[in-house]
């Protein structure tokens, strides 16, 4: 048997950071807003006649073999993702696990998280387990909270499970994803990545913001607040598509992160941000935590060409930007690829119509449920 699968890795505008546990139940009406990156994560899965355990990792130039599943829970790996999520689906069967990403390591893309939820896909398809998409998630999300030691967010998930743009609701009563309508074509042309060269890491740079916080420092619980302001507000400017909003509320979500941690930015990065502005740059930030990684641009429509020259001249590594209509998908043994993220690709109104047609004079609601 042969399974393949893919997630798209994101790009977040607003929030981030406070997605975490439990940060987000100290700032009422906290959200992150994102969209899906056409730059997957993917893994290949190949089940064996032998018990072997065989891992290959394209882009970190790793290749591990292990006599069986015990042998892998009895050693260490290059790959401790992948050996974790193993174990946790247990195979049994020997299986050869391949995995390659279309973004760098570090990029602040949510690499890690699409290629967790791609290998999620796979072995459960592989192994016939039968797990429910807000399963798949926490899976997801707990296995890679053993492995980096340090509580993970939500937002990487859901871009990676249903692709497209979303405002992740962060509340007492649950983690909610909304689906946005936005022109994708639109925010395309306006939109440019670059890869700064510089990894980062955002374990790191995450769990020192998040100590800080839980310290009660009251300037870092001051900014979450404005970020979570922030974040509500992009949501509204990009749904009322005002360029304008939107330029200034990116510009002022940069200048809150860069108060929380010194390490977010880097002269490279500001540099970067600072020499594009006469080539029509209206406001930048850097993606995931900082400290290296990419930065997403905001453009003056017709200029991207000539942003990305100079991010090339001053050493950068552009990144097409293009919106992943769909998130999670799975294909086996040569089988069509299939979307896991169809039932929840619903727009709000479509989701409100369906109720309602099952439930007469149901109220309208906002959110769709976080997962179905």
């Amino acid at each position: 048997m042969k399974v393949e699968a893919r997630a798209p890795t994101r790009v977040d505008l607003a929030g981030g950071t406070v997605d975490i546990w439990p940060l987000y139940l100290f700032h009422p009406g906290a959200q992150t807003v994102n969209l899906a990156l056409r730059r997957h994560a993917t893994c290949e899965i190949s089940t064996r006649a032998d018990r072997r355990v065989v891992l290959v990792s394209h882009d970190q130039e790793v290749h591990e073999t292990y006599e069986s599943l015990a042998d892998l829970g009895l050693k260490r790996s290059k790959l401790p993702l992948l050996r974790e999520l193993i174990l946790f689906f247990e195979p049994r069967r020997g299986i050869t696990v391949k995995t390659g990403a279309q973004v760098p390591a570090g990029a602040g893309l949510g690499g890690s998280s699409a290629l967790n939820i791609a290998l999620c896909g796979a072995l459960a398809r592989v192994t016939g387990k039968h797990y429910s998409r807000p399963q798949l998630l926490e899976i997801a999300k707990n296995v890679e909270a053993v492995v980096i030691r340090v509580p993970t967010g939500w937002q990487d998930y859901f871009p990676a499970l249903y692709g497209g743009a979303s405002a992740v609701h962060l509340d007492c009563d649950g983690v909610k994803r909304e689906k946005l309508p936005l022109p994708f074509s639109d925010l395309e042309k306006r939109f440019v990545l670059c890869y700064t060269g510089l990894p980062h890491n955002s374990a790191i740079n995450n769990w020192e913001v998040m100590k800080a916080h839980i310290d009660g420092d009251p300037k870092v619980r001051r900014n979450f607040d404005q970020i979570s302001i922030i974040a509500s507000q992009m949501r509204e400017a990009l749904l009322a598509h005002d360029w304008n909003d939107v330029a200034e509320l990116l510009a002022l979500e940069w200048e809150n992160r860069k108060h929380n941690f010194k390490g977010i930015s880097t002269p490279k990065i500001d540099r970067m941000i600072e020499r594009t502005k006469k080539h029509g740059t209206r406001a930048a930030k850097v993606c995931g935590a900082g400290g290296g990684g990419c930065v997403v641009f905001l453009v003056e429509p017709g200029t991207k060409p000539a942003v990305e020259a100079e991010l090339a001249r001053l050493g950068g590594d552009v990144i097409p930007f293009a919106v992943a209509r769909a998130g999670l998908e799975v294909r086996s043994d040569g089988m069509a690829r299939r979307s896991l993220a169809q039932d929840a690709s619903l727009s709000t109104s479509d989701l409100v119509s369906r109720r309602q047609a099952a439930q007469p004079g149901l109220g309208v609601r906002r959110l769709e449920s976080g997962l179905r």
